[in-house]
């Protein structure tokens, strides 16, 4: 490698010198950057600067190498020889077993008989087999009905009756006071088998309790195999058995098993509330640790669109729990793609291993008996590449997180009190580099959206669905490329005389300051997720600071590079680990976040922000080399041949592929609709196949196919009508604003539903209560639309105070199991004190809508004839409807 002078001149001819000025000729400028010591001294001749081609590689081959081994680890499914105890593939043969029956809602034979005749058949069996050890098994069927309200989705109410919980209590033979609760649910959605949602867990959970009836050292304490039978419908038997059920009372903690992907590794999300035991635990007993503290706080968030019984559990049981989710190929989640035959024995091994060590642990804990005296205090947890976990109390975290920043400022107040750097020079020119610095990733975001906005524009949104590297070239290049720029012509402009390693000195300076600002902001808000500003703040000073004497004396020589990457690798690595989870949900969820977020837009600020994060330490490099031209050129090159490829089309969203699809999701439903008026007379009627797309590019590449489906029979919202006057299964019609309706015959379900006015009477307090009843199939939806200056009071659902949704509009979400008897409910409301002349006549309008999820009801010959036309890459999720509206 060849030496360099290091000096930039301002022109052509002159000596080759440092341009900051002494004494009175000293320039009060932003690029004064005379900072790093006496400014009289001649620039050190002998300081290196990096070949262009010699940089890019290194960088480039640092960023590959950490992502290599970030997917290695995550191929890596089991660490080390498997303990015997948790026996894999009889494990596997129950989750073959339960899936064969198909998908499983609520209601229907296979989940309330088939299913529940297996767990219980096995359950039995273990019972039996271990009837002579020194534990014994416990099985409750339990059939709850209850009520609640959730602000999930909005907000709004959920009524359950007669759905099944087993419960399988596994304690000494002398009995146990304090429980541990493990959670499952075998239920599916209607369209999905549910290998990986929930199949899996309830097979693991089973094999678990046959290990812990049969070891032959007694329990110290008891724990509950939950296998639940109705999550499925918005966490209903879960709430049925933790404030109904009599062992409940004894749960001290718990576990829930779930999925919001198929296959891989499982996730520890969420854990607590607070309760740092609890983490320790894990980290202590898992095998096999894959946890994450970001997770649980973006996850706590509401960012995701997605609950589970975590939240039950916590907010009606009081109780403190860890939540588990496998969240690989969330691509075909919920659909007919999730089986058994894509979930790798490893991935079940690697579960059990987990589950099982845990469990053993809390099961011997003297915690377990008073987890109240231990409740306080949060805890900071994370894994490296799934090979160890780390946690430690937040409080400790606090006093690392500021001690790391202290150290920071120190470093750079040193910095600024050089004699070269006194009267606030340093301070200055670092202000000045931070502002170049963050206008230039403000001006590189812009940059990046406009160009997602022109994909938008050209229909060609979604286009990274099935090729996600064609996102990160495309969004990738353009990110880089401007960033690279950016601070090229600030090198070169701005900074026309500067010392190059003097900049590359400011510019790490510079992101050691952003970097530790975000940590004292986490940490001041009490964000445990701290650790990772910390880790990206600690790990590079660190580093610097071993590497002063090779800077100074050679500059960017290859040896400072290497080692000063080096000295990257692990916070780096884990960042990438980070990166790689929220592509990992967040894309998956863009096929089902439904038409009104622009995913062009969410896609290119997640890799934006990934390229700057990421490059935030990159940067100096781009004032260490000699040329950034041919970078720029590739980069350019890059960008402009995948955006030709993009407008082209050449990159379909959607895949058919068996062995990786990645299904478009669409909801068909043939409804009949019936609307009657203030005197109980029918006003219309019509019927006809209601199409919802779950993504932005609504039906854009379906009416090739489909040529009927088309924005002529795309529907508009009646606002008059509750939820529009259609049939929503659940309140998300503010996700999916654009649906079509195209004309079908009337449906006649063989079990219709029967809804009645039971009765209607003032109080004597000034308001109506209306009584009604109602018999129909397992799902149901019931609205509630006051009209303008009507209001509801109270009602018979829920805790009695009426959840409404984000419209002003009520929305009770119903479900049964088998032999339910007749819904009946009442509320009261507050009439308006004058009629709306423009509004609906009456005081309140109600709609009850049915959906027939399995048996003969389900399908109709229209629904039948449309879904032979609907394309291999699109999965259609389908079932018959109905819709009644009445005005009071």
């Amino acid at each position: 490698m060849e030496s360099d002078t290091a000096v930039r001149r301002i022109k052509a001819s002159g000596t080759q010198r440092y341009a900051a000025q002494d004494g009175e000729g000293a320039r009060d400028r932003c690029e004064d950057n005379g900072y790093s010591g006496d400014p009289k001294r001649k620039p050190e001749v002998r300081l290196l600067l990096l070949r262009e081609g010699l940089a890019a590689a290194l960088l480039s081959g640092f960023v590959l190498l950490l992502w290599g081994l970030v997917h290695l680890s995550l191929q890596q499914l089991v660490i080390g020889k498997p303990s015997g105890e948790f026996n894999a593939e009889r494990a596997r043969r129950h989750l073959e077993q339960i899936t064969s029956v198909g998908p499983r809602p609520v209601g229907s034979q296979e989940n309330e008989v088939l299913t529940v005749g297996y767990l219980l058949e096995q359950i039995e069996s273990i019972r039996v087999r271990t009837a002579p050890g020194p534990h014994q098994v416990t099985v409750d069927v339990q059939r709850p009905t209850g009520s609640f309200s959730i602000d999930f989705l909005g907000g709004f109410t959920s009524f359950y009756d007669r759905v099944t919980n087993i419960a399988v209590k596994l304690e000494p033979k002398g009995g146990a006071q304090h429980l541990m609760l493990a959670n499952c649910h075998f239920d599916t959605v209607a369209n999905s088998p549910g290998a990986s949602d929930d199949a899996v867990s309830c097979a693991v959970m089973l094999e678990v309790l046959h290990a812990l009836a049969n070891q032959s050292t007694p329990l110290h304490h008891g724990v509950v195999f939950l296998f639940n039978g109705a999550e499925e419908n918005i966490l209903q038997a879960s709430h049925g058995f933790i404030t109904q059920h009599p062992w409940a009372k004894q749960v001290r903690a718990f576990i829930n098993l779930e999925a919001a992907g198929v296959g891989g590794k499982e996730v520890v999300f969420q854990t607590g509330p607070e309760n740092p035991w609890l983490v320790k635990a894990y980290v202590h007993a898992a095998q096999h640790p894959f946890a994450s503290v970001v997770g649980q706080e973006v996850f706590q968030s509401g960012i995701i669109p997605s609950d589970t019984d975590f939240r039950i559990y916590r907010d009606f049981g009081n109780i403190p729990g860890i939540d588990l989710a496998f969240i690989e190929n969330g691509f075909i989640y919920h659909t007919k793609y999730d089986t058994a035959n894509r979930i790798l024995t490893d991935s079940i091994q690697r579960a059990g291993d987990n589950i099982l060590a845990v469990l053993k642990h809390l099961v011997t804990s003297e915690k377990l008996a008073d987890s109240s005296e231990y409740r306080h205090g949060n805890m900071v947890f994370f894994d490296l590449l799934g090979v160890v976990a780390v946690a430690y109390p937040a409080r400790v975290g606090t006093i690392f997180n500021y001690m790391v920043a202290t150290a920071t400022f120190l470093y750079l107040a040193k910095k600024a009190s050089l004699p070269g750097n006194r009267g606030g020079r340093y301070v200055r020119d670092l202000a000045c580099a931070t502002g170049v610095a963050v206008l230039g990733w403000f001006v590189t975001l812009l940059s990046v959206l406009i160009v997602a906005l022109l994909i938008t524009l050209l229909g060609r949104s979604m286009f990274w669905y099935t090729h996600f590297y064609a996102a990160i070239c495309l969004y990738g290049a353009a990110a880089t490329g401007k960033m690279i720029l950016i601070h090229t012509l600030a090198k070169n402009l701005y900074y026309g005389g500067v010392r190059l390693v003097e900049l590359g000195d400011l510019y790490f300076d510079v992101s050691l300051l952003l970097w530790c600002c975000s940590l004292v902001w986490l940490t001041q808000r009490g964000l445990c997720s701290a650790y990772v500003p910390m880790l990206m703040v600690a790990f590079p000073l660190v580093t610097r600071l071993l590497l002063t004497k090779e800077f100074k004396h050679r500059g960017a020589s290859l040896k400072y590079s290497g080692l000063y990457l080096l000295g990257l690798a692990l916070p780096y690595v884990h960042f990438m680990f980070l990166i790689w989870v929220v592509f990992e949900i967040f894309t998956p969820i863009m096929g089902r976040s439904g038409t009104e977020i622009p995913p062009e837009v969410v896609m290119a600020s997640l890799v934006t922000l990934a390229i700057v994060f990421l490059s935030s330490f990159f940067l100096h490099f781009i004032y260490l080399v000699r040329s950034t031209k041919w970078i720029l050129a590739a980069l350019g090159s890059v960008f402009v041949v995948m955006f030709l490829l993009v407008s082209a089309g050449l990159f379909f969203p959607y895949s058919g592929n068996p062995k990786s699809p990645r299904p478009k999701r669409i909801f068909l439903q043939h409804t009949t609709r019936t609307f009657h008026n203030l005197q109980g007379q029918v006003e219309s009627r019509d019927s006809g196949i209601w199409i919802n797309s779950f993504d932005f590019t609504a039906v854009q590449h379906i009416t090739p196919q489909i040529p009927e489906i088309n924005d002529t029979i795309r529907t508009r919202c009646r606002e008059d009508r509750p939820f529009c006057g259609y049939p929503w299964f659940l309140p998300v019609k503010f996700l999916s604003r654009k649906n079509w309706y195209l004309p079908a015959p009337e449906v006649s379900p063989g079990s219709p539903v029967d809804f009645s006015l039971l009765s209607k009477e003032e109080t004597s307090w000034g308001t109506v209560k209306m009584t009604f009843s109602v018999k129909g199939p397992s799902h149901m939806s019931l609205y509630l639309m006051p009209h303008r200056g009507a209001s509801l009071t109270t009602w018979s659902l829920g805790d009695g105070t009426p959840q409404f949704d984000l419209n002003g509009e009520y929305f009770v979400f119903y479900s049964h199991g088998l032999d339910a008897p007749t819904w009946t409910f009442w509320f009261e409301i507050q009439p308006p004190t004058e009629p709306d002349p423009a509004g609906p006549e009456g005081m309140i309008s109600v709609a009850i809508s049915t959906h027939y999820f399995f048996g003969e009801d389900r399908r109709t010959a229209q629904l039948e004839e449309i879904l032979h036309k609907i394309p291999t890459w699109a999965f259609p999720s389908s079932w018959v409807s109905t819709y009644d509206m009445y005005r009071y």
